[in-house]
């Protein structure tokens, strides 16, 4: 069976606001001994995302 995948579209202050809490997810877990590993993936992921430009329209 297959995954499921999920696409996350955000603009560039909504990606900035993602990086910084995930970095403090890691310093905190880093804090109480545990590993952040998983963060860092999950970093590297979101700062390496390809840009895709969408056209919004509001309705």
């Amino acid at each position: 069976m297959r995954e499921k995948l999920n696409h996350l579209y955000v603009d560039s202050r909504e990606r900035t606001i993602l990086l910084q809490s995930l970095v403090e997810l890691k310093n905190q877990l880093i804090q109480q001994g545990g590993y952040g590993d998983c963060v860092d993936e999950l970093i590297f992921k979101v700062a390496n995302a390809p840009v895709k430009k969408m056209k919004i329209e509001y309705v």
